[in-house]
């Protein structure tokens, strides 16, 4: 090692390339990453993130953005918001109401579950949770639904209550299935489209009867 002393690195050689990274550069990965923010900021980030899907469903038209930016939240609320509202049909009666919670719950994601296997089956060119997120979030015209029928229910049961729920659900089933289309229309092939839509249309026309049929 006594040589190595002697050993210079030439000033003639250039040295090329850059090992410090840019100040703003540095600033933009800071400012996209959320590990840093606070637990309120990603609740509130993802709270308008679900609104704004939720306003997708109520103004349906062709767009991408349940595709693009796909979540179950909106689902899984809207799922349990069924159930519970559902489940209090039987909470005077022996039963505890616990089955007819677990009934929607099955029947909302299981159905939601065949629905894309199907759609898949057809050669459907969208993602298992980006059909879940699409079928779900197109629950709350049906959500809305039930919240009206249980307010027609609280006035004197007659012919003209049945009609009443019976025009809200026909209206918030075809919203439904206007919604649904709408994100998924583009997502099958052409000549496959009707076997993938009447899945979706028996899905919806289910939870319909349910709450049609729902008597408090």
């Amino acid at each position: 090692f006594a040589g190595l002393s002697d050993i210079s690195i030439s000033q003639d050689i250039p040295v090329e390339g850059e090992i410090t990274i840019p100040m703003r550069s540095r600033i933009r990965e800071f400012d996209s990453s959320t590990l840093n923010e606070s637990v309120q900021n990603t609740i509130m980030r993802d709270l308008k993130a679900v609104g704004k899907k939720f306003m997708h469903v109520l103004y349906p038209r062709k767009s991408n953005t349940l595709l693009r930016d796909w979540d179950l939240w909106g689902p899984l609320v809207l799922c349990v918001t069924l159930a519970l509202m559902l489940q209090r049909g039987s909470a005077d009666s022996e039963n505890d109401g616990g089955p007819q919670f677990a009934e929607v719950f099955v029947i909302i994601w299981f159905g939601a579950v065949t629905i894309t296997l199907n759609s898949k089956l057809l050669g459907g060119n969208i993602s298992f949770f980006q059909s879940l997120c699409v079928l779900g979030y197109c629950i709350l015209p049906l959500t809305v639904a039930l919240l009206v029928c249980r307010l027609v229910l609280l006035a004197k049961p007659g012919p003209i209550n049945f009609i009443v729920r019976l025009f809200v659900v026909i209206m918030m089933f075809a919203w439904s299935i206007v919604a649904s289309t709408a994100f998924l229309a583009d997502s099958q092939p052409p000549n496959r489209k009707a076997l993938a839509v009447y899945p979706v249309f028996l899905f919806y026309f289910v939870i319909s009867w349910m709450i049609l049929t729902f008597t408090p």
